[in-house]
């Protein structure tokens, strides 16, 4: 039935190709894997896309967990500086690594330079508006603004651009692929959904955009 139903999108749609055709039925089903797959299978990017699956795979198996998957969907994920893991917020028991749940959700692509992240190169996670922000206003004038370190503020990034842009304020331009990558996340079936949708619902609702110029309206 997975097999069968692989391709379906949200709204009675497909995606423009397939990766493998049925054929036959019960024991004489044959599986043929499509030109697609086997492209996709050689594309520079199959290890940022396996990790990401892995990482996906591993949070929807933490979900059908009768007690940590009613706290993943009620009270969202928190994220271990330690070990950039996703964790469990009631048991603090790792989910996924961050960067690796993230990625898809951005192309497989830097949220600062726009270009894709090869695994070789490594993966850094930046806070697109950065935590020194919260240590900026600790002092007589206290930083009112959302926790910056949690998952809609936080970005797979080359290490290289994410040591450049240190803690500067994000452009314009970070700011919209940044909304759009919530965006995502949010029309998606993903357990990393309900920490969104907290973050929203504590701001007093509306979309990413809006929530996104109110913060930084906050910074100056």
């Amino acid at each position: 039935m997975v097999m069968q139903k692989f391709h379906n999108l949200r709204g009675g749609t497909e995606v423009p190709h397939r990766f493998y055709e049925l054929t036959g039925r019960g024991a004489g089903r044959v599986v043929r894997l499509t030109p697609q797959l086997r492209r996709l299978a050689r594309d520079d990017q199959a290890r940022v896309l396996r990790a990401e699956l892995e990482a996906r795979w591993s949070i929807v198996e933490s979900s059908f967990s009768a007690a940590v998957g009613r706290s993943l969907m009620s009270d969202g994920v928190r994220v271990d500086w330690d070990t950039l893991a996703l964790t469990d917020r009631r048991r603090r028991r790792s989910v996924a690594r961050v960067g690796d749940a993230l990625i898809g959700f951005q192309h497989g692509r830097c949220l600062i330079c726009g270009d894709g992240i090869v695994r070789e190169d490594g993966m850094a996670v930046d806070h697109v508006f950065p935590h020194s922000l919260m240590r900026r206003f600790g002092g007589v004038s206290a930083w009112s603004g959302p926790d910056l370190d949690v998952i809609w503020n936080l970005a797979p990034a080359h290490p290289h651009c994410n040591g450049a842009k240190s803690d500067r304020l994000p452009t314009a331009v970070e700011l919209a692929g940044l909304a759009r990558r919530n965006e995502a996340i949010m029309g998606s079936p993903h357990p990393l959904r309900k920490t969104l949708e907290l973050t929203l619902a504590a701001a007093g609702g509306g979309g990413w955009p809006e929530f996104l110029r109110a913060v930084r309206v906050q910074c100056c």
